[in-house]
């Protein structure tokens, strides 16, 4: 069974149900699930075949479920990515991940026209066209140097044939590459197969109790894993219906309380905290809702608490990473939940925490957490060393810090590598550090991360410079053209010297205590 063959099967069982709602209109599981099959179609008809690899750059919308859906029906593997990242950032993995065919908003064809020069391997652009605003300009489509290689997403699904086979595809085949920052300033591709997928999103929506009645807020980034089990894949697998928001806004989220009467929300704590400090939010319009579902971050105990006493429902925290699928943890529906807390293990999954040597430590005591179940993915795209480094005999290693008490709850302590964590998204200090020392006048760069009340973290840089007029917005400027807004140094903070140790390493532990003092 993969994620496919489980959406058929919840269309034969429920046909006139509806699978979601966008921009004021629904349409059905049976409608849904013939979408798919004549994209899938459709696409082997351009010329994709199985295992070749299919991305996607699209904001929250039907396009990105009929794409996922579509693509791995056709034995594709799927390529997410973030519409906000830079032409340097989607080269890089368009390249790296060998995309054959490329799903992407018109939003983005600017971005497009200055990487596909240099992107031979991409054969197809298929566009899907956002709605425009009274008085906007209609795109000029044949002035672009793209066009010979465009074609629009309803022509490829009116290619489609209901009548098409899926493609058979096994357990173990890579069903989705997902881009996640890497130490060493290049994103890493977590290969997740088609059982990496489908357990992990069985296993979550058994765990928080999805079913036909639910109607479920998608309002996190479809590309982003957190979102594609827990408020994609896992509702769909029950029958329940998606809300599907294009972006967060606190505004859009109570409306849709008041009008859709959701039962599920699943965030991450910038969120909460928007909506718990929305002036116009009133805790009645999301009486409807069940359950809360949080994870990207820690959510700080103080606004859980404030959440839950304000709106009247429970907020479950969990944990996990792209390379579980995502989720290793949820606090559980039946048990005290504990604030501060990851929760225990999901169901078929283990968790642990260990030493240096991989020795499990004793209760309450800080070690790595390491991970183990069919939710692991396969490896990293094209990086066998690292792949090898990161897991062992099966298990994950996830690089976190964290405890584990006398009832099996664990407690995230710190994060191994530094990582940054901006508003749910992960940010790596080595990614931003190759940034500025690309910068002509930039001596030394270190980057950590600071609290912050709006996004949890956010970016702060120490560099050291060889030129007196270069200054804080000139450094954030280079930034913007090669990375992400949300990977941007929000405070530069101009030294004589890095801090370091005898050895001259950089000692960030240091930096931090500076920065939180100067911020």
């Amino acid at each position: 069974m993969n994620i496919t063959e489980k959406l058929r099967e919840t269309a034969a069982r429920v046909p006139a149900k509806p699978a979601y709602y966008f921009a004021g209109e629904s349409k059905s599981y049976a409608e849904l699930e013939g979408a798919v099959t004549k994209f899938a179609s459709g696409l082997q008809k351009i010329g994709i075949q199985k295992g070749d690899h299919v991305g996607l750059i699209l904001g929250n919308s039907p396009y990105f479920v009929i794409g996922l859906y579509g693509a791995l029906r056709a034995g594709a593997t799927v390529v997410p990515m973030n519409p906000l990242y830079t032409p340097t950032e989607i080269g890089y993995m368009l390249d790296n991940g060998d995309v054959k065919a490329l799903i992407a908003l018109d939003l983005v064809l600017p971005v497009l026209e200055k990487v596909h020069t240099s992107l031979p391997k991409v054969e197809s652009f298929i566009l899907c066209e956002t709605p425009k605003q009274e008085g906007d300009s209609p795109l000029d489509l044949g002035s672009l140097s793209i066009y010979p290689k465009l074609q629009a997403f309803t022509e490829v699904l009116e290619k489609g044939d209901l009548s098409f086979a899926p493609v058979d595809v096994k357990e173990d085949d890579t069903a989705v590459i997902l881009y996640t920052s890497g130490t060493t300033g290049k994103p890493k591709g977590a290969m997740l197969t088609h059982k990496n997928l489908f357990s992990n999103a069985h296993d979550i929506a058994e765990y928080l109790k999805f079913n036909e009645e639910d109607r479920v807020i998608t309002a996190l980034p479809m590309f982003h894993v957190f979102c594609l089990t827990v408020a994609l894949n896992a509702p769909l697998m029950k029958g329940a219906t998606l809300l599907i928001v294009p972006r967060f806004s606190p505004k859009e989220i109570f409306d849709l309380g008041k009008t859709m009467n959701p039962t599920v929300f699943a965030g991450v704590p910038t969120m909460y905290n928007f909506l718990y400090q929305y002036p116009e939010g009133n805790p009645d319009d999301l009486k409807s809702l069940r359950l809360c579902v949080s994870g990207g971050a820690s959510m700080p105990v103080a606004l859980l608490k404030n959440f839950e006493h304000k709106f009247k429902v429970v907020v479950s925290e969990g944990y996990g990473l792209s390379e579980a699928s995502p989720v290793a943890t949820f606090n559980p529906l039946d048990r005290p939940r504990k604030p501060g807390s990851i929760g225990t293990s999901i169901n078929n999954v283990e968790n642990k925490v260990v030493d240096a040597t991989g020795e499990e430590v004793p209760i309450g005591q800080v070690g790595e957490l390491i991970v183990k179940g069919p939710n692991v993915m396969k490896g990293y795209y094209k990086l066998q060393e690292e792949t090898v480094a990161t897991i062992k005999d099966g298990w994950l290693y996830t690089g976190d810090l964290a405890r584990m008490d006398e009832e099996g709850y664990l407690y995230i302590v710190d994060r191994k590598k530094d990582m940054i964590v901006v508003g749910g998204y992960n940010v790596y200090p080595r990614e931003v550090e190759e940034v500025l020392y690309n910068h002509p006048d930039i001596v030394e760069a270190a980057v950590v991360g600071i609290p912050d009340p709006a996004h949890g973290e956010a970016v702060k840089s120490f560099v050291v410079s060889n030129n007196p007029d270069l200054t804080a917005d000139d450094l954030i400027e280079y930034c913007s053209l090669h990375l992400a807004k949300y990977k941007l140094p929000s405070y530069v903070e101009f030294i004589d010297e890095l801090p370091k140790n005898a050895t001259g390493k950089i000692l960030r532990r240091s930096l931090k205590e500076i920065a939180v003092e100067t911020k």
